[in-house]
């Protein structure tokens, strides 16, 4: 195209800045608003215990800058010291400090009181102290290993049967793969959404959601081309991997919610609960070497799989525990949906490839199977 033509595409743009200043600087806004107060959203996104200390992060996700004027903790008004400022402009960000004699185990509400009169609530389901990062990093390094990376890695040692099966029976365990991936990605779609509902609402959760997931899978379709991954044997090498990457990615939401859980008092990691990751967590190291059974990978190749399916957990429960974002994780879990919905295309694509159809009895069956086995494997866990 002439690139004298690009110029034509200034002058909707030029009209377009003209109209922005009109409204902006004549005062249009101002006479629409009239007498009513302004809209108003404050979102507490972390909170921070210490004895006889509670620290609150907000976010002002409301269109105009908002004033706290007072909180409230436990039906009492009680003294804080905000900063930077009392007034949060739009999408800015403050932390509130209160002096304030916390139970442990217990439940306290705190509400913040804006200029106007409106008040946002927010509840501490179980008062503990938040893990400081110098003494709650190995912890947190414990968790993602014993639920993320040794699961994971025992999972890759079904390699040996899985190249001793016939070719229904490799089927069957290839469309296992595929139902265990599909409800990782509807757990982690549901996670998403029920995050997304704790971000402010000028970061827009739902449509974050969508971001990422959409965007992660037409990145990947992008970086894979119009060529079937599973064609000869590095197409199934590069399905390995996306199966990898797309645990990965969904582990490190997993780790974000033990992490953050583990934090706040809400998730007694015993024992039994440890078991019930590593038995759900097994089955993911399946799914990576399913696709590449019959090609005999190296050892290294497979500890490269399993690291980067299961090492993202560790690094997901050092963010949760520390510095948990309701944003952050809405976008981590849904780009790990995108990853595993570009992982199952690779993967029905296999199924397909002999001309026959694709729900045949064992890929039917074996996608069934998959499905009940990380639901049977998930009670353990939920």
């Amino acid at each position: 195209m002439n690139a004298g033509r690009w110029w034509w595409g200034l002058v909707p743009l030029a009209f377009l800045a003209g109209l922005v200043l009109l409204v902006t600087r004549t005062g249009v806004l101002d006479r629409l608003r009239g007498d009513f107060p302004p809209v108003e959203e404050l979102t507490v996104t972390r909170t921070v215990l210490s004895p006889d200390r509670i620290e609150l992060h907000v976010v002002n996700g409301g269109p105009e800058p908002s004033t706290v004027a007072q909180v409230i903790v436990d039906d009492a008004f009680w003294a804080f010291t905000i900063a930077p400022s009392n007034t949060i402009p739009r999408l800015g960000r403050a932390v509130i400090t209160l002096t304030y004699p916390w139970v442990e185990h217990e439940t306290h509400v705190i509400k913040l009181l804006t200029s106007t009169g409106l008040t946002f609530e927010s509840e501490i389901a179980v008062a503990v102290v938040t893990p400081t990062t110098r003494g709650s990093i190995g912890v947190f390094t414990l968790i993602g290993i014993y639920v993320g990376v040794l699961p994971v890695l025992i999972g890759l040692l079904f390699l040996p049967l899985l190249r001793r099966l016939s070719r229904e029976w490799f089927e069957f365990m290839l469309a296992l793969t595929a139902g265990l991936l599909l409800f990782l990605g509807v757990d982690a779609l549901a996670e998403a959404v029920e995050l997304a509902a704790q971000v402010a609402p000028a970061f827009q959760g739902i449509p974050l959601v969508l971001l990422g997931a959409l965007g992660t899978w037409l990145l990947l379709r992008m970086v894979s081309g119009q060529k079937s991954l599973a064609d000869d044997a590095p197409g199934r090498f590069s399905v390995a991997w996306l199966v990898a990457l797309g645990i990965g990615l969904h582990n490190l939401g997993e780790g974000l919610a033990i992490g953050s859980a583990y934090a706040v008092g809400e998730a007694s990691l015993g024992a039994f609960l440890v078991v019930g990751f590593m038995l759900h967590n097994t089955t993911e190291g399946l799914a990576i070497v399913a696709p590449v059974a019959h090609d005999r990978p190296s050892l290294g190749t497979l500890a490269g799989m399993g690291a980067l399916a299961g090492i993202p957990t560790v690094f997901g429960a050092w963010i949760g525990g520390t510095a948990f974002s309701p944003m952050l994780a809405t976008l981590f879990l849904a780009i790990g949906v995108g990853a595993i919905a570009q992982v199952l295309v690779a993967l029905f694509r296999m199924f397909g490839r002999s001309g026959q159809s694709v729900w045949r009895p064992s890929t039917a069956g074996g996608v069934l199977a998959g499905l009940l086995l990380m639901y049977a494997t998930g009670l353990l866990v939920a």
